[in-house]
């Protein structure tokens, strides 16, 4: 296998290419970075985009994609770009079809029954691109975090709070302690004082993110407090305080993103949660 200028192997898949991607990020210059980012966040256009348009839409010069193509020992862009390419051959058939016979539907027709038809199929998408990106064992460590803890901390604003309200509610149901970070008192910062290392957080935050979020999760993570995430992307400043987190990325219908993925994740991890510690308090029961 051919190796690069610093004596890294050439990625020679999308998921080798991602992980190298992330082990070297800190130290990339600022445009390569821009350009990794990018990439990760939009694979589908790197695939079929023209140099041209890719840099346009990343707001580099089209010579940085070269630069870094290169870096990661490619000839040039159009080499890298086949392994975006490759990556879309591979993947499991989506519900695009699902979209093109709903748009045959009479109900279509009618703009309301569009848009439910829309957002349907949107959800469609969602929960089968989640099967396929989260890794069972990374799945099995955040149970483990959070089953672990004394108190779970919930951290979620604007559009991902709805995530962290259901698992409130849930895990009250279940008899799991946890503590929601975000009153209407503004005691944020007296919540999060309480936090130590037996205790562990679950932060939620989706681009643009919320500084409020971010700023929490590190705080935790700078109290020892370990935190698993649920984000959008790798290059997402949650993932640098997480512990363990996961990349998932909701499909839109006409711009408008729903939580239909993050919701199946949360409730699967809330449940899960749970039963680790009922296990675990039987085991300690028959001792």
């Amino acid at each position: 296998m051919a190796e690069t200028e610093n004596s890294i192997a050439i990625p020679q898949d999308f998921d080798g290419l991602k992980t190298i991607i992330l082990e070297r990020k800190a130290q990339l210059p600022k445009r390569l970075r821009q350009v990794a980012a990018y990439a990760l966040d939009n694979p589908d256009e790197i695939a079929f985009g023209t140099a041209a348009s890719i840099a346009t839409s990343a707001d580099v010069q089209p010579s940085t994609l070269v630069r870094f193509a290169q870096h990661f020992g490619f000839e040039g862009f159009s080499s890298l770009q086949q392994i975006f390419r490759a990556r879309l051959r591979e993947r499991t058939p989506g519900y695009d079809e699902r979209l093109k016979s709903l748009s045959g539907n009479d109900h279509s027709k009618l703009e309301s029954g569009s848009i439910f038809n829309g957002f349907v199929a949107a959800a469609h998408r969602s929960l089968d691109n989640i099967a396929s990106s989260v890794e069972p064992e990374a799945f099995e460590r955040a149970v483990n975090i959070l089953a672990d803890a004394e108190t779970i901390y919930l951290v979620a604003k604007r559009r991902s709070y709805p995530i962290s309200g259901y698992m409130a509610y849930a895990f009250g149901k279940l008899k799991v302690k946890y503590q929601m970070v975000g009153t209407a008192a503004g005691i944020d910062d007296d919540i999060l004082a309480m936090a130590g290392p037996k205790d562990a957080a679950f932060a939620v935050s989706f681009s643009p993110y919320a500084s409020e979020s971010v700023n929490q999760a590190k705080l935790l993570a700078n109290r020892k407090v370990p935190v698993v995430s649920l984000t959008d992307s790798a290059f997402s400043p949650l993932a640098e305080s997480s512990k363990v987190w996961f990349e998932l990325v909701e499909a839109d219908h006409a711009g408008f993103r729903s939580l239909s993925a993050s919701m199946a994740f949360a409730m699967a991890l809330t449940v899960a949660v749970a039963e680790k510690r009922r296990r675990v308090s039987e085991d300690q029961s028959m001792e």
